[in-house]
């Protein structure tokens, strides 16, 4: 184990803020994951598992323990599924699966990110969710050291949920992850986005469609572009909230258009709209935070933000959306 000390955070997450590590390894097996954790309950140390960072907001202060980060690599096909390693880029674990024609997932290109990190908080787009093709994750459980093995209907998958980022948050280090895709199968072109992107009657390809979300997402600014601020961040900073009829209803009554779709336990609201009709606009900035130029669900570093700023600026964003609509919108990236 290759240990090292007092290493900065920020480089190795999409926002570009937060402190230093105490201690950081990078891990490329289940063994080297083993050896990290012994190592940590021998010292005493609190674990911090990081992936990709692209769902991650560290403090200013780091992380005073251990972050181990996963390196694991490699793709391997058994039939219609892909098993892939958790430190593998998502995007490329995509544009795999549409090159072999195995459709599923193609509407989460661009996403950027580990496989390791999309089963933890149930990643979705554009009508896709992981949890729709996941048949197993594979971890390492941190109280018993044993690897342990969860099958879809075990992962207790919910809206940007899972027993990995809810009751089991923290006691769980994904290290691979199958998927069972389709064959053959034509793109989910479910959103509307997407649907005006292709001619009436055009039947893109696996390939044509991941491409076309990339596209997408790169309008958004949800796609990272070296050098620009606009996608320096960590993607949807709060989910879109789940809110009752009645909810719902009452805020409908005031506006002419209110984007919304059908949820389980009630209504799913825009949050980017919620953020607009409280008065925050593309770009809006406090300090070196703000909001994207391209979508205001995006909070961005602007270029030497603290992830202090980062924090101002969400309490900000969410006291006066609670204000106007007795909605609490609820942080997507992690808090470390």
């Amino acid at each position: 184990m290759h240990l090292l000390k007092d290493i900065p955070l920020a480089p190795y997450t999409t926002l570009k803020v937060g402190g230093a590590a105490r201690f950081f390894v990078e891990v490329a097996s289940e063994a080297e994951v083993l050896d990290a954790l012994r190592y940590a309950r021998e010292e005493g140390l609190g674990v911090f598992v990081l992936g990709g960072g692209s769902n991650l907001l560290v403090s200013d202060k780091g992380f005073d323990g251990l972050v181990i980060r996963i390196g694991m690599k490699g793709i391997a096909q058994q039939g219609h599924t892909l098993i892939a390693e958790a430190g593998e880029e998502w995007d490329a674990m995509v544009q795999l699966a549409c090159e072999r024609g195995l459709q599923g997932v193609e509407c989460l290109a661009g996403i950027p990110g580990t496989v390791g990190g999309t089963p933890v908080q149930n990643v979705g787009a554009y009508g896709q969710e992981v949890s729709q093709t996941i048949t197993e994750v594979r971890c390492i459980d941190r109280e018993t050291l044993s690897p342990v093995n969860f099958a879809n209907g075990e992962c207790g998958f919910a809206y940007r949920r899972s027993r990995l980022n809810r009751e089991d948050a923290g006691r769980y280090v994904v290290t691979r992850v199958s998927f069972r895709l389709t064959p053959g199968g034509a793109p989910l072109l479910a959103y509307a986005d997407l649907q005006k992107a292709f001619l009436p009657g055009e039947s893109p390809s696996l390939l044509e469609a991941a491409a076309m979300v990339r596209k997408i997402r790169a309008a958004k600014g949800m796609v990272l572009i070296p050098g620009d601020a606009d996608t320096q961040s960590a993607g949807s900073f709060f989910t879109n909230p789940v809110v009752t009829r009645e909810v719902y209803e009452s805020i409908a009554a005031r506006y002419e258009t209110v984007p919304h779709w059908a949820a389980a336990g009630g209504v799913k609201m825009s949050a980017a709209w919620l953020l607009e009709a409280s008065g925050f606009r593309k770009g809006f900035a406090l300090g070196h935070a703000g909001l994207s130029t391209k979508h205001a669900l995006a909070v961005t570093n602007r270029g030497g933000a603290t992830a202090g700023e980062v924090m101002k600026l969400r309490d900000h964003l969410r006291a006066e959306v609670e204000t106007r609509f007795g909605i609490r919108l609820e942080q997507e990236p992690v808090e470390l």
